[in-house]
């Protein structure tokens, strides 16, 4: 690990300020995918602004019909929440699928929906169930945040302070998981509201992107008889030592079907 000053704000602004006046500074959350990184000097910082002191970043409420979590929430205290296991369900799903104890207990939704690395499940969550980001700045649509691999909307003065998920009538997720890491290979969370349907797909390609073809056929008819027939292209799909171009796009329907019973 190279030098680095270390800083903890007790504030957004503070945290922000630090970063701006920095040479090279990034922002700490859990740290399960940077301190990795930096320790193996595949990365270097001038400056690391750990957020983990900042009151009111991390947290959980359901007001109306939208969950709201706080950037730093672990995503441990994600999966066994009882007030988002009766909203969304399928977000406990997901949280409690990520990594193992250790990293739901380090890792956070702000965190990983910053880095969006291209197999993370909660990049599928934001786009799936149409979420917004909030920032010290601004609201992000779900739809315009994950602009690429490992890339975001964020400004460099920007940072995540929370995602509002609306609560739908019908939701799963259900992931093809790398049984040693516990990313996903194929993830899809899926969701109906008002007869709109939205289907997210992560693992699959550079960044989590949406499915057309199967949420036009859900919209019409939410069964699994509606995704019979639909082929996905493998054109710009992931393809490595996990799994084919060809495997992926095979597992896009397959698990899109899981989800619609998983939904019920």
């Amino acid at each position: 690990m190279y030098e680095f000053d270390y800083h903890r704000p007790s504030s957004v602004d503070e945290a922000v300020d630090t970063l701006k006046n920095s040479d090279d500074g990034r922002a700490l959350a859990g740290g399960m995918s940077l301190v990795p990184t930096l320790k193996l000097r595949l990365a270097q910082v001038s400056d690391l602004v750990d957020l983990g002191g900042i009151p009111g970043l991390s947290g959980i409420s359901v007001e109306g019909k939208a969950v709201n979590i706080g950037a730093t929430t672990h995503h441990e205290d994600v999966a066994t929440s009882n007030d988002v296991n009766n909203a969304i369900s399928a977000l406990t799903v997901l949280a409690s699928g990520i990594g193992d104890p250790q990293v739901r207990h380090r890792g956070t939704i702000g965190g990983s929906i910053c880095n969006n690395d291209p197999a993370a499940c909660y990049p599928s969550a934001i786009l799936g169930l149409g979420a917004t980001i909030k920032t010290n700045q601004r609201e992000i649509a779900g739809d315009e945040f994950f602009t690429g691999l490992f890339e975001t909307a964020l400004e460099e003065d920007e940072l995540v302070t929370g995602v509002s998920f609306p609560v739908p009538d019908k939701a799963a997720y259900i992931k093809f998981p790398n049984l040693a890491s516990r990313f996903s290979i194929v993830g899809i969370f899926l969701s109906t509201t008002g007869g709109n349907v939205r289907c997210a797909v992560t693992g699959a390609g550079a960044c989590v992107f949406r499915e057309p073809q199967i949420e036009e056929a859900l919209s019409k008819n939410f069964s699994t008889e509606s995704i019979e027939g639909i082929s996905v292209s493998p054109d710009g799909l992931n393809s490595d030592i996990h799994g084919s171009a060809e495997y992926r796009a095979h597992l896009i329907p397959v698990l899109a079907k899981r989800a619609v019973t998983a939904a019920g």
